[in-house]
């Protein structure tokens, strides 16, 4: 499946309201936005689920949108992008509660090896916009054009976020001992 499909079904939802060419598209991008999800909560599958079900929606709702100046996948992840921003700012005042509490329920839940539960440690160091970048550049295989549309902020910057945050995670994950030995 090309882009040349995601123009075709975009066109088919959008003039058509063809809802089987938007079930293709879901189909296509729905592991891939649930896993940057995923990643973004820190692991928290019922979260992502409610947040991939919230950006299809609106993706849905706002197809007509769709300029088709960038690819689909790009401004699927703005969607995305813009719904986790949003539902974090919504929940932002839970987060003084107990942290401590909530992540140590959190990691037993759920079912990830040890090292992946340090990955997750170690971008939580990162400032929003660096977890975001590093997440889109390399969990997510975007090029650097596409993270700085997606996040809505110049090139530069873009790559910024990711050299910044990988450094960080460099010095974060060397410290707990993945150094190079």
């Amino acid at each position: 499946m090309s882009s040349t499909d995601d123009i075709r079904w975009v066109a088919q939802v959008a003039l058509l309201g063809d809802k089987g060419a938007f079930d293709k598209l879901t189909c296509k991008y729905q592991s891939s936005i649930r896993r940057f999800f995923l990643n973004l909560t820190m692991g928290d599958a019922p979260l992502s689920d409610d947040l991939a079900q919230e950006t299809f929606i609106k993706a849905y709702l706002n197809i007509s949108s769709f300029k088709g100046i960038s690819g689909f996948s790009t401004w699927l992840y703005r969607i995305a992008y813009n719904v986790f921003y949003d539902s974090a700012r919504a929940h932002k005042h839970y987060e003084d509660i107990d942290e401590q509490m909530i992540d140590s329920q959190r990691h037993a839940l759920n079912e990830f090896s040890a090292e992946k539960m340090d990955i997750y440690k170690a971008l939580k160091v990162l400032r929003k916009e660096e977890q975001t970048a590093v997440m889109l550049f390399y969990m997510e295989d975007k090029t650097h054009k596409e993270v700085a549309k997606i996040m809505d902020c110049p090139l530069g910057t873009a790559k910024t976020y990711i050299l910044k945050g990988k450094e960080k995670l460099s010095v974060y994950l060397t410290n707990a001992g993945y150094g190079n030995n």
